[in-house]
């Protein structure tokens, strides 16, 4: 065999100790180890799994029109079967480490907005419309082409604005910050603690959490998250088991009266797909359905580009790989959600925490989907995760994403004002949808007033007029006579 020959062969032959798995989710092309991946994949799963405690909560609180409620059990079962089966999609089919569950947000709009209005099965068959909806727009490519459209300063902005979002998150679940009552007669509307102060086990558990992360990414150990989430679990169930603590929230770190339950898959295919005309105007359904399309279709946007550019995953143009599959895979999630009675599925931001572990590829959702799987079973056992234990991973993936700040050049004020109002909003306001519109709309205006109006992209006039219709959506309620 000639020696070019040879060369050609090694070149054309998978790296050593490389098999099937690795070659198909490019593992090992991506600078990751099916290692990185499995730790990844928990520590997503568990900054993500308040979902199944959360959702329950706020579906399960609500009343239709005629005053019927959603049975708890049941809703566990739906959203953690959508969370599992679309996540394993996802992974399978987008190859990214983006995990995807009923969308926080968007089961506020179906519980307090939509299911006043009409019976439940109809509120969950505008969710499916929804989804429907967002995949023709992906299948004609308008979905991708609005990505492609928006300039890379601005995609670098998205992902710190969910950085600095993903940290209040932490903050506020943990208890670390807190909303102010009106009732207290202060501009400040958020503080420190419940009073003001620091107090009890809880926030304790949070603080050497955070404390414990950021120690351990400092040494650059690995697993660093997932070791302090399941550290400070620990530590929480010890300290719960010795003081009378009443004030863990959601989840109580206690070792369950069962390990195993039954799932109750009542809930699935309840639904009707156009019976929501039959209970409202169709201009109200025209604007539901509006609202939740274009809150899920900039949530996914924002996290999509911020999960990417945080992996590394961004190609030099800025552009997410399988972006197409991804935007379809997502839009499913949203329609099988409502297929299945837990409200809209999207892509969770929550994803980031496995990427700060190393998840670089779509096999770490085999493990977040599998532990949802386990959850349909395991869900006493798989929730006494606190979200002060959880919390501390949200906060220091907030400063890994974060980071992205330094390639913004704050020095044109054409790039820097949008970016710092991207970044600014997302927090202030609780939305990634909000911080992506105001960034957008500060974008248009700026290059039409310094004459550039060349420069952008029709696509983004587009978007950025609906965004306008967004944010007044209020007074274009009230004009038109909708209640």
């Amino acid at each position: 065999m000639s020696e070019t020959q040879k060369v050609a062969d090694r070149s054309s032959a998978p790296p050593p100790g490389v098999n099937s798995v690795d070659r198909y989710f490019k593992i090992s092309a991506r600078g990751s180890t099916f290692a990185r991946e499995i730790r990844g994949g928990f520590a997503t799963f568990f900054t993500m799994a308040y979902i199944l405690v959360l959702n329950p909560i706020i579906l399960g609180s609500a009343k239709d029109k005629f005053g019927h409620q959603l049975d708890a059990v049941q809703l566990t079962t739906a959203t953690a079967l959508v969370a599992a089966v679309m996540t394993i999609i996802m992974g399978v089919g987008g190859n990214l480490p983006l995990a995807l569950a009923a969308g926080l947000g968007l089961n506020a709009v179906v519980a307090f907005q939509i299911a006043p209005l009409m019976a439940w099965d109809d509120a969950m068959g505008l969710v499916v419309l929804e989804g429907l909806l967002i995949c023709v727009l992906v299948l004609t490519g308008l979905r991708e082409a609005v990505m492609h459209a928006i300039p890379q300063p601005l995609k670098q902005a998205i992902s710190v604005g969910i950085g600095l979002f993903i940290a209040f998150i932490g903050f506020v679940d943990a208890g670390f910050v807190s909303r102010i009552p009106d009732a207290a007669n202060t501009t400040v509307p958020v503080q420190m603690g419940g009073t003001g102060q620091l107090g009890g086990w809880p926030i304790l558990v949070f603080c050497l959490g955070v404390l414990l992360t950021i120690a351990l990414l400092a040494r650059k150990v690995k697993g660093a998250i997932l070791i302090s989430i399941v550290t400070m679990t620990v530590v929480a169930m010890i300290i719960n088991s010795i003081a009378d603590i009443k004030a863990w929230g959601l989840t109580t770190p206690a070792w369950p009266d069962k390990i195993v339950d039954t799932p109750d898959f009542g809930l699935l295919g309840d639904f009707s797909l156009f019976g929501a005309f039959g209970e409202t105007t169709a201009i109200t359904v025209v604007l539901l359905v509006f609202t939740l399309v274009l809150s899920d279709f900039f949530d996914t946007m924002g996290t999509v580009v911020g999960i990417s550019a945080e992996a590394g995953l961004l190609d030099e143009q800025g552009k997410v790989p399988n972006l197409g599959r991804v935007l379809l895979i997502d839009g499913a999630a949203a329609a099988a959600g409502g297929a299945a009675s837990s409200s809209s599925a999207t892509s969770y931001i929550e994803s980031a925490a496995g990427v700060g572990e190393g998840a670089r590829t779509g096999f770490s959702n085999l493990v977040t989907g599998g532990l949802f799987a386990l959850a349909l079973f395991l869900t006493p056992l798989l929730t006494i995760v606190p979200l002060q234990a959880a919390a501390p991973a949200l906060v220091a993936v907030g400063f890994l994403m974060m980071t992205q700040v330094k390639h913004i050049d704050w020095d044109r004020y054409e790039i820097a004002i949008p970016a710092f109002l991207t970044i600014a909003v997302m927090p202030f306001t609780y939305s990634i949808t909000n911080g992506i519109g105001a960034g957008f709309v500060a974008y248009v205006v700026i290059k039409l007033v310094l004459g550039k109006a060349k420069e952008i992209h029709w696509l983004l006039w587009g978007t950025s007029l609906l965004f306008l219709v967004y944010f007044a959506i209020n007074p274009i309620e009230q004009l038109l006579g909708v209640k």
